[in-house]
């Protein structure tokens, strides 16, 4: 369960995770992109997932294999997907200079 905004919003993690067998290609398996074209996913905000993933179907967004993958996906399939990349905790090291 995620509040965002006062809002409660449902997702199922486990679902995200199975659904998320099909991203690892281009965007690695643990959510970190071996591939130059396809964006890091782990800890990336859910509302930036979703809203792209929404986009791409739309046909708001456009990428050759994106808009394909996303067509297919139902709202509540890009909600889980958002929400599972979303749990992954990042840390950062800010470089010494």
């Amino acid at each position: 369960m995620f509040v965002i905004s006062g809002t409660s919003v449902a997702a199922d993690l486990s679902n995200g995770k199975k659904l998320s067998i099909q991203c690892s290609v281009c965007h690695g398996k643990d959510g970190i992109s071996r591939n130059p074209e396809a964006p890091n996913l782990a800890g990336m905000s859910s509302l930036y997932i979703e809203k792209s993933l929404v986009d791409y179907r739309k046909g708001i967004r456009h990428d050759r294999r994106m808009s394909l993958i996303a067509a297919a996906l139902s709202m509540e399939q890009i909600k889980d997907l958002a929400a599972w990349y979303s749990a992954f905790e990042i840390t950062v090291r800010v470089p010494e200079l």
